[in-house]
């Protein structure tokens, strides 16, 4: 997911309407096949192309994981033409993959019925990027910079502005692209974009400062699963079979990172190698620290969740009324997993 961004408003109408014609959904990607007779076929549509975000499991579906747990599953990749909820509502796909919990909490404000079951990065990789002459570290640092901000990112200012209690009209935010130009020919003092994109990112330099939206106080959760309350409910263990084998990805990933990258290379050879064996320690601090050292890779704290939900409720996010935490999120299937998650912290 390595172009994509935040893009929290999503309108109801649109979705039901993509649902409806993605009624004949054809499954995208099949990196592997099951048994024919024992396997349950299970399609997963992702929010962004394939990339460093997937990586586990692209390994649990390389070294038969899903296979052993009785799974054909198939990824079917997003972009910036896709729908990610339209296949899943429609059942054409049984489970999807937002790249930031702030979609998720969108499409619920909007009446469509999905949850979150488990979240896979421990922090949203969006961040700004500045220089070192001009850094921006801290939220005292924003004031009188010029902001780079994608406009569906635009949001993510604002929240940041509310939740310091900063005036938002201290910086100055412009509309930019995926492109880190503006920043290198100094049209903006810093730039938005996820740090995983760590080839883009070169343009800056080695020397480059990043600082996390969430170090700006703006928490938020990456690489979300989320499915219908219908089969959360009819078939919670389908779920269940699929976060176990993904977790046995995202744990021989966490041991064997460059082997990690080898697979995924093999499965989608349009990346680039070299520039992933430099990202995937970072891919791996991303998706483990204490608190998936003690609850298990893909946990999540629901009142962190109920902290964003408030947030961007303050900012103005939700018009028609903020969803519940309820009806945003449920433990149930990190419940039934627990004792097959694996219990790392950040690889040192």
């Amino acid at each position: 997911m390595s172009g994509n961004i935040f893009r929290p408003n999503i309108s109801r109408r649109s979705l039901l309407r993509a649902g409806a014609a993605l009624a004949a959904f054809g499954p995208g990607m099949q990196l592997f096949s099951g048994s024919a007779h024992a396997a349950d076929k299970v399609v997963i549509q992702f929010d962004w192309l394939m990339s460093n975000g997937q990586i586990g499991d692209v390994v649990a579906l390389s070294r038969g994981y899903f296979e052993e747990a009785g799974l054909a599953v198939e990824f079917s990749p997003g972009g910036p033409n896709s729908a990610t909820v339209p296949p899943v509502i429609s059942g054409s796909a049984q489970l999807g993959q937002f790249s930031e919990t702030p979609q998720l909490y969108a499409a619920r404000a909007s009446g469509v019925p999905v949850k979150i079951f488990a979240c896979g990065f421990r922090t949203g990789p969006y961040a700004l990027t500045s220089k070192p002459g001009n850094p921006i570290r801290t939220v005292a640092d924003l004031k009188g910079k010029k902001i780079g901000i994608q406009p569906t990112a635009r949001f993510a200012m604002d929240a940041v502005a509310a939740k310091n209690g900063i005036d938002i009209n201290d910086m100055t935010i412009i509309n930019v692209g995926f492109d880190k130009g503006p920043l290198v020919r100094g049209e903006v003092d810093a730039i938005g974009g996820w740090i995983t994109n760590t080839q883009a990112l070169s343009v800056v330099g080695d020397d480059r400062v990043d600082v996390l939206l969430s170090d700006l106080g703006l928490k938020s959760y990456a690489n979300v699963y989320f499915a219908t309350d219908t089969v959360l409910e009819e078939n919670p263990e389908l779920l269940a079979k699929y976060l176990r084998a993904a977790a046995k990805g995202w744990e021989w990933t966490h041991a064997n990172p460059e082997a990690a990258v080898e697979t995924l290379v093999a499965a989608q050879p349009e990346i680039d190698k070299d520039w992933e064996l430099k990202t995937v320690d970072l891919i791996n601090r991303l998706s483990f620290d204490a608190d998936t050292a003690r609850d298990g890779w893909a946990t999540f704290d629901p009142a962190s969740i109920e902290e964003q939900i408030a947030l961007f409720d303050e900012i103005g996010q939700y018009p028609n009324g903020r969803p519940s935490l309820a009806e945003v999120q449920t433990t149930a299937i990190l419940e039934m997993t627990a004792a097959e998650r694996p219990k790392l912290d950040r690889p040192a």
